[in-house]
């Protein structure tokens, strides 16, 4: 009903220069561990409504995406 999720793209931009980097010899458990820097927030209200669950407003208005 709720998830966050990572936005796709900026995956992928993050982790080519790894890619590169083990292309290049490096070993990756030397690579430093980088967390994406996007969330998406999508809020499923059919999901939600099922389980009887109710959101406040404010949270519905701060979602990136909302199911319906």
């Amino acid at each position: 009903m709720v998830k966050f999720i990572n936005a796709a793209a900026a995956v992928v931009r993050q982790q080519i220069p790894r890619l590169v980097e083990v292309a290049l010899g490096e070993k990756p458990g030397d690579l430093p561990v980088v967390q994406s820097a996007k969330f998406e927030f999508i809020i499923n209200l059919k999901t939600a409504k099922t389980l009887g669950l109710k959101f406040h407003p404010q949270l519905l208005a701060t979602a990136d995406e909302i199911v319906e």
